[in-house]
């Protein structure tokens, strides 16, 4: 495995952050429900990184402000235009998945 100093790790892994919240943005179509049944994290969630890092670095960032940086717009309009009601099988699958 290829070893990279801190500041090109860190700018990789900026550039692969990026380039996962522009997909994201893209995938309208992917519930956030359907990602933490898949995967264990959603959009929220990379939200909530998003501002334990700011205030690892002592900045200030609200939950808002994060999830308009990932959603790409405010969270209630991102939730009025694309998102729908969970159907019974994901939320018995989040459930099962995500007991807590």
């Amino acid at each position: 495995m290829q070893t990279f100093d801190d500041q090109t790790r860190t700018e990789l892994e900026a550039a692969a952050f990026r380039t996962l919240v522009a997909h994201l943005r893209e995938r309208k179509d992917v519930q956030n429900i359907d990602l933490m049944n898949l995967s264990g994290f959603c959009r929220n969630c990379l939200s909530k990184w998003y501002v334990a890092a700011a205030e690892e670095k002592g900045l200030d960032v609200s939950y808002d402000d994060a999830r308009e940086m990932v959603y790409g717009m405010p969270y209630s309009e991102w939730k009025a235009k694309h998102q729908t009601e969970a159907t019974p099988e994901q939320l018995a699958k989040m459930k099962e998945s995500h007991p807590g």
